[in-house]
């Protein structure tokens, strides 16, 4: 985003306007994150603002500060869709293509006219927004409306609530830190957060430290499912709906599962697939070492994309066809995957 763009969005941000926020499907902290930090941030500048969500977040970001006022487009489309249809601004966060909202929420986006406003950090944009803030260098989402309200010279309006959805979002897109992406910078913004009032300990047990017996169990067949494929430095995990169910899971219970696999001495590239019988499709999350993309991984074979190191995918085929169909590609990548990463 240059200066010109800046200066452009300053000016339409500077009378009143009714804006929407909206994060992609099945929202995780960093959409969470990055949305909220949004919406406090233009109410405080006197905007009407909500943030739409295309469905509900798992349970462990249902404490954060403005959460209940998240308008759950699959819940309420109706007034959802009238919400979007008044908006004069609405800004696309942590996602980069319409059909990240899902079928009915991409078809209500794809028959507006607002100005867009795009800020994410995921490869090959799609060319809807007016305005765009993209860079796959960045940790977050979350980090890039930091960046953005430093763009403003508006660092000053960060109070607790910011500092907190902001900081929520940098933690989880890092995997508390860990990451490659992580920078020096990025820890110069999170000691910010800190003096504004993000409470870090708080922060990680509200997100972390929530496990549920059933989700625990969950996680003991999902490791008792784990299996290694040695020469293709790979490992994978399956959860069925009926080992769902079984376990009574809900939203969020399997998140990071598939770091398990990726844990392993010698693996390059982990794989989770969890059947999802409702909307007839397989999620898969893919996560790798090195210099490996799962993000080109998923986008050629899983209808799908992310990051180098950390991507999502989705087949319509059945369970047990669909991790046939990742064996049947692994061993083209062996080679790669052997030179990818030095343990």
């Amino acid at each position: 985003m240059d200066r010109r763009d800046i200066n452009k969005i300053s000016a339409l941000l500077a009378v009143h306007r009714k804006i929407v926020i909206v994060s992609h499907r099945n929202p995780d902290g960093d959409a969470y994150g990055s949305s909220l930090a949004m919406y406090h941030y233009l109410k405080k500048q006197g905007h009407t603002v909500t943030v739409i969500s295309p469905n509900d977040c798992p349970f462990f970001l249902k404490w954060m500060p403005g959460q209940k006022d998240i308008v759950l487009f699959e819940k309420k489309e109706a007034n959802a869709t009238k919400i979007l249809h008044e908006a004069e601004i609405v800004f696309t966060l942590d996602f980069n293509a319409f059909h990240r909202t899902g079928n009915k929420m991409q078809l209500a986006l794809e028959k507006i006219k607002p100005i867009f406003i795009m800020i994410d950090h995921h490869q090959a944009p799609d060319d809807y927004a007016t305005y765009r803030y993209s860079d796959v260098t960045k940790t977050s989402t979350s980090e890039m409306v930091y960046d953005f309200m430093e763009m403003f010279d508006d660092l000053s309006k960060i109070d607790t609530e910011i500092a907190t959805c902001i900081y929520t979002g940098i933690m989880t897109d890092t995997g508390s830190f860990r990451f490659p992406s992580t920078t020096s910078r990025t820890h110069r913004i999170v000691a910010n957060l800190l003096d504004n009032g993000a409470d870090n300990a708080k922060i990680y047990n509200s997100v972390m430290d929530v496990n549920s017996y059933n989700r625990m169990q969950l996680l003991g067949r999902a490791l008792a499912n784990m299996k290694v494929v040695e020469d293709c430095k790979t490992a994978y995990i399956t959860l069925s709906q009926y080992e769902l169910n079984k376990y009574n899971f809900e939203k969020g219970d399997t998140e990071g599962f598939v770091n398990y696999a990726l844990s392993l001495k010698g693996v390059i590239f982990a794989v989770i697939f969890i059947e999802d019988k409702k909307q007839g499709i397989i999620k898969m999350s893919f996560r790798s070492k090195g210099k490996f993309s799962v993000n080109e991984f998923a986008r050629t074979y899983f209808n799908g994309g992310g990051h180098t190191n950390a991507a999502g995918g989705r087949s319509e085929e059945s369970l047990h066809k669909t991790v046939q169909q990742f064996l049947k590609i692994l061993p083209k990548y062996k080679t790669e995957l052997e030179q990818s990463y030095e343990a």
